[in-house]
């Protein structure tokens, strides 16, 4: 494809990616599903597990996909542009977050992340050995140590933006529950994130990864937190005039936030985690809510959905054609929300929070969507897992993330939670309307 005809493919596909997800999530609403939940159906509905299914000839016109890479498909553009669309929504994540509630939370926060660690990573490990010895869902190059590293990661990441988009969802910005859920997610994630490091080095035969990843990951946050966020605080003089985020402002915050992902995607890190760290940095107030206001909209209605789709068009589900495959996907999932749900509301129980509370933070953390799509696909990329792992992790994250909300709904309740005063969150009413 030359150029031109990449751009022309483009904008065709951004219009059937924004209607459709908007066709499905109409749908979604009506049994009280959030749209982010919605697009991540949609993109894989797009794919060739339905619309490649039954109109190959159609979805190949649309979504023109070369595996062999030889020419410029639908994969090259598409790919930079869903990054982008994660990056600027973790950084508006990072914005909203609440570190003062985090702090007020922090032993439950701990406590339910080593929890949500822990117990599902021993189940994932322990399916990667079955997986490994009885079945060719890993590749003959992983071996069975990256097997289990990487399975177990997978199994207790957290879907840490979609988590954000359903607790705003929910009205749970600012309460105990949300923020306890955000803090142990955060914790899971990079975590997760470190494990994934060390599956990438020992499948690369190069230590020096991990440790650059690692400690080039604790460095940034360092340096971001106490010499960044400081020095950008003192900056609000000249980036807001007469109460307004003037352009310079804008600018200013978008290029550290590219600057952000550009670093943690160098040393190997994935970007969301240095957009989300800089979103965190930024000077609370109107400098904040400026940013968010002005990149929100566009983020989450065009940006986003991009991913999924990307994600659904390298999902095959029609790869998983026997009952024992589909046996071994039932096995994953079981063992996922096992170690996920259960384990979290058992931490945060003994943590001294109350059941309707431990029940809503074991349900929200038991949601592993977007978090999940992007680490599998890393997977995928890198030849760690098979297409047919890849399908089965992918109706993990789907029906794990698509069970948050109604199962929230029934063991706790709606419009039943309070905020922690003061300043219950930084999103006014009428911002989080909008996220709905």
């Amino acid at each position: 494809m030359n150029n031109t005809h990449l751009a022309v493919q483009f904008f065709l596909q951004i219009a059937v990616i924004l209607l459709f997800c908007r066709i499905v999530g109409s749908i979604a609403a009506k049994f009280g599903q959030p749209q982010v939940v919605a697009e991540m159906i949609a993109g894989v509905l797009l794919g060739p597990s339905l619309f490649g299914l039954f109109f190959p000839e159609m979805q190949s016109w649309i979504f023109p996909w070369d595996p062999t890479q030889t020419t410029r498909d639908t994969q090259s553009y598409l790919f930079p542009a869903s990054q982008l669309g994660l990056a600027l929504y973790m950084f508006i994540v990072g914005m909203e977050f609440r570190v003062d509630i985090v702090q007020k939370h922090l032993k439950t926060s701990i406590a339910v992340s080593l929890a949500g660690m822990a117990a599902p990573f021993a189940l994932g490990a322990g399916l990667a050995w079955i997986f490994f010895h009885h079945t060719n869902l890993f590749p003959p190059r992983t071996s069975l140590l990256e097997a289990a590293l990487f399975l177990g990661a997978s199994m207790c990441i957290t879907a840490f933006p979609m988590l954000a988009r359903i607790i705003h969802f929910k009205g749970l910005s600012g309460t105990s529950m949300g923020t306890v859920a955000l803090g142990a997610g955060a914790l899971d994630d990079a975590t997760a994130w470190c494990l994934l490091a060390l599956v990438l080095a020992s499948f690369d035969s190069n230590w020096t990864h991990a440790l650059v990843n690692i400690g080039g990951g604790a460095g940034y946050v360092f340096v971001t937190l106490t010499l960044i966020r400081p020095r950008l605080a003192k900056a609000q003089n000249w980036l807001i005039k007469e109460k307004q985020l003037t352009e310079a402002g804008l600018v200013i915050g978008l290029a550290m936030m590219a600057l952000g992902a550009w670093f943690t995607d160098l040393i190997g890190l994935h970007a969301v985690f240095g957009a989300f760290v800089m979103g965190a940095a930024m000077p609370r107030g109107i400098m904040v809510e400026g940013l968010i206001a002005r990149l929100q909209p566009l983020t989450v209605a065009l940006l986003l959905p991009l991913f999924f789709t990307f994600s659904g068009l390298n999902t095959k589900i029609g790869l998983l054609n026997s009952w024992y495959l589909w046996g071994m996907c039932a096995a994953v999932l079981i063992a996922a929300i096992l170690g996920k749900g259960v384990a979290c509301w058992g931490a945060a129980r003994a943590s001294g929070m109350s059941n309707r509370e431990a029940l809503g933070i074991g349900t929200l953390m038991n949601a592993r969507g977007l978090m999940e799509l992007i680490i599998i696909n890393i997977g995928l990329q890198r030849g760690i897992i098979t297409p047919e792992l890849f399908a089965t992790l992918v109706i993990m994250a789907v029906i794990t993330t698509l069970m948050a909300s109604p199962i929230f709904d029934r063991l706790v309740g709606k419009g039943k939670v309070t905020l922690d005063p003061p300043n219950a969150s930084p999103l006014s009413s009428t911002k989080l309307e909008s996220m709905r």
